[in-house]
């Protein structure tokens, strides 16, 4: 007999912790046995209970020798069952962000920014999927205020599925552009996907904040209800662009008077990642002078929009994540940036599917037009193949090239680095 969603809920009331690695039991906690390609949570249940766990919820009756096991008809099923439910008994502002480039540094920023006034729970680093957010959600307690739901997809379908159980009230999306090609099939696919997050608010009669000078959001908010954000003179809140020459400054033209803030990102496409921030905090009546500082003391890390001196060199590392959308927007930044002595370190664009070698060719024309014709160094086999008729340094892997900048070793020079999750750029750090 397999244990209902309600009855579930009961359990997790009386203990709200919940753990999906055997290896990192908590006292008390509820151990969800979820499977993988390569993994059999079940079989980690009973160790789970030994290490401290309450509970454990397994979906194969074999491993169920007492009452502390409770059997249900698909774990992972489940999991985002229980966070739905959970979600359906809580009255707070949720605010659920996607888009194809800068989600998770706006949604850090609007995190800081909100926790000037409220209890606010957001999604820890990218844990934005279908167990990331199931995981979030149960993670909201009856302290917390406002909750950021941050919600990744490679598929199209994926972030309705979120929106039904996260169930939020307000709606952003940073930009569409060029990521996932392989699973969403084309930029149609992409839009269409991401703009599921606008018809889940839509039909629930939400809001949605929109970037006023992105076109194609504006045009799929047409008919919603908005609060607008841009260098507009009608946006609902505006702001100008003052320098990124490393880090971003706006001038915010706020309802008391223009205020400048400083932040510590570097690039100028997080100008928009900065004023939905902005917004956001206006919206919800944070303190001008609180907004302000909260996005001045914000710190980028894991790899994000950092700027790092070395004793060697300067470094532009956005070395997270890559697409050809944000690798263009990034690249056309280095180029305007007044500095000598430029080095280009860039990796393969991952999951592009067939579109891969068209996109990053495209890359490398740009690279050449805006005369990146030196020091530019190329990793990855997708880099590699498109680099056949251009003579420019590259390298299979990180490994490699770390190898190569041991033996010729740069000064005083200003590097950007940007690839791909899986290329893994950062630890050049090292040697740079």
């Amino acid at each position: 007999m397999f244990t209902s969603v309600e009855n579930l809920y009961k359990v997790f009331c009386k203990y709200p912790v919940i753990c999906t690695d055997s290896r990192k039991i908590k006292p008390n906690s509820i151990f969800f046995a979820l499977k993988g390609e390569n993994f059999n949570g079940n079989k980690y249940a009973e160790p789970a209970l030994q290490k401290g766990a309450k509970y454990a919820v397994i979906d194969e009756e074999k491993y169920k020798s007492n009452d502390r096991f409770i059997l249900v008809e698909n774990v992972q099923e489940t999991l985002q069952q229980l966070a739905g439910y959970h979600r359906k008994m809580l009255n707070l502002p949720v605010i659920g962000i996607t888009g194809t480039n800068g989600k998770t540094t706006t949604k850090e920023l609007i995190a800081a920014v909100l926790k000037q006034k409220y209890k606010v729970l957001a999604t820890t680093g990218n844990f934005n999927n279908h167990i990331g957010v199931p995981l979030t959600i149960l993670g909201i307690s009856k302290e917390t205020e406002i909750a950021i739901i941050e919600m990744g997809a490679n598929h199209i379908g994926e972030i309705s599925a979120l929106c039904n159980i996260s169930c939020p009230g307000f709606g952003l999306i940073t930009n569409i552009g060029k990521a996932h090609l392989e699973g969403f099939g084309s930029i149609e696919g992409i839009i269409k996907s991401k703009a599921e997050l606008y018809k889940y608010i839509s039909n629930n009669e939400g809001f949605i904040f929109v970037n006023d000078d992105n076109n194609t959001l504006k045009q799929l908010a047409k008919y919603l209800q908005t609060i607008n954000y841009g260098t507009n003179e009608n946006s609902d809140c505006r702001a100008k662009l003052v320098s990124s020459n490393p880090f971003v400054e706006i001038l915010w033209n706020s309802d008391f008077g223009d205020v400048s803030i400083k932040s510590n990102l570097v690039g100028k496409y997080n100008f928009e990642n900065i004023l939905a921030a902005v917004c956001v905090g206006d919206y919800f009546n944070v303190k001008i002078e609180n907004i302000a500082k909260a996005i001045e003391e914000y710190i980028p890390q894991n790899n994000r929009s950092q700027f790092i001196t070395t004793k060697k060199n300067k470094i532009f590392l956005d070395a997270y994540n890559a697409n050809p959308s944000s690798m263009e927007a990034a690249i056309r930044n280095f180029a305007e940036l007044d500095y000598e002595n430029k080095v280009l370190i860039i990796g393969d664009m991952l999951e592009l599917g067939s579109e891969s070698l068209t996109e990053h060719r495209s890359i490398l024309k740009l690279v050449q037009e805006l005369g990146f014709n030196n020091n530019v160094f190329l990793i990855g086999n997708e880099f590699c193949e498109a680099n056949k008729n251009i003579k420019h340094k590259f390298f299979l892997k990180t490994e490699d090239a770390m190898q190569w900048f041991k033996a010729n070793r740069f000064e005083n020079a200003t590097i950007f680095i940007k690839g791909s999750r899986g290329i893994k750029l950062e630890p050049l750090i090292e040697v740079l």
